[in-house]
């Protein structure tokens, strides 16, 4: 008998549904902020907490007295990337990058959203030791 109602349950439309997130997730991101200073080789933050399924806007700007690139490979690899902005440019990839490098001063904007929890660094090669070295907490 009861399979007989399920049965018509499902038939008629009843059967409990798969909950569909509602609205646009990448409509509202949440601003990440990172500054490098050249001069004395330091990051404004060492830290960023972030949640699974988040939407993220990265915002790194370097003062450009010295030539960096920075890396974060491990998170990029765990999340899913919408684009990354570079003088109001935008790429658009199928796959992570590796790190993004700044010549001169300037801003690059990262979209992304972290799908696997973890702690993951970011970096520039080399001057770890000096400063540049920070982690991403994703719950």
């Amino acid at each position: 008998m009861k399979r007989l109602l399920t049965t018509v349950a499902i038939g008629l439309g009843l059967a409990p549904t798969v909950a569909l997130g509602a609205g646009n997730l990448a409509s509202q991101p949440t601003t990440l902020e990172l500054a490098i200073d050249g001069r004395n080789l330091t990051f404004s933050q060492t830290e960023f907490t972030l949640e699974t399924g988040k939407y993220y806007r990265w915002v790194i700007s370097s003062d450009g007295l010295e030539e960096v690139m920075v890396q974060a490979p491990d998170l990029f690899r765990n999340s899913w990337l919408n684009q990354i902005i570079i003088n109001d440019l935008e790429v658009h990839m199928f796959g992570a990058p590796y790190g993004v490098e700044f010549d001169d001063e300037g801003e690059i904007v990262i979209f992304f959203i972290p799908i696997r929890p973890g702690d993951y660094e970011f970096f520039v090669p080399g001057f770890e030791e000096r400063g540049l070295k920070g982690t991403f907490v994703v719950r």
